[in-house]
């Protein structure tokens, strides 16, 4: 089911609304926060590749930004976990609708130092990120992983709207830098 909405272009909470219609995520959230058992992930949770990209791309000079339509306290986990690895960290405050996305990436910074750099955004969904990401402006880099970027892997989207695909973050430093290299 969760893949048959993706692939349809829907929010993925849609899945949850077909098997129990009035279902509410922020309130099942709290409720789990108050039973000791809170959104948690850590260090294990992470792709290999990661940390080594970060590295790689901060060594190169890129000013580094994560940002998501993610919960406060998922925002606290992340900047527990990359503070020290990037520039910004932001977040949502509690799951804005897929329609107020595209109004948040035309507020985003844009560039590190000067208004000559331009900013490229990575995600693994093309139709939640890169497709407004790049409306607004962004050079956008499609990773194939994770849920959204097995099931849209091959949707024409996905080769026609962002500005590279890779497999692994790893790809990006050099990726970025052939194509700034080449003027664009």
């Amino acid at each position: 089911m969760f893949g048959a909405v993706i692939a349809q272009g829907r929010d993925y909470r849609d899945v949850v609304q077909e098997f129990a219609p009035g279902f509410d995520l922020a309130e099942q959230r709290e409720a789990r926060a108050a039973a000791g058992q809170p959104e948690h992930f850590d260090e294990t949770d992470l792709y290999p590749d990661v940390r080594p990209a970060l590295a790689e791309l901060r060594t190169a000079g890129l000013w580094l930004v994560i940002t998501g339509n993610q919960t406060v306290r998922v925002g606290g986990l992340l900047r527990g976990l990359f503070s020290e690895d990037v520039n910004l960290i932001g977040t949502s405050m509690t799951g804005a609708p897929a329609s107020r996305i595209p109004a948040s990436w035309s507020k985003s910074p844009r560039s590190s130092r000067s208004k000559s750099k331009r900013s490229c955004t990575s995600a693994t969904a093309s139709n939640n990120d890169i497709r407004p990401a790049a409306q607004a402006g962004y050079l956008t880099a499609l990773i194939r992983r994770g849920p959204w970027g097995t099931v849209q892997a091959h949707d024409p989207a996905a080769d026609t709207i962002p500005t590279m695909r890779v497999d692994s973050l790893t790809d990006l430093p050099e990726k970025i830098a052939k194509f700034n290299a080449a003027a664009h």
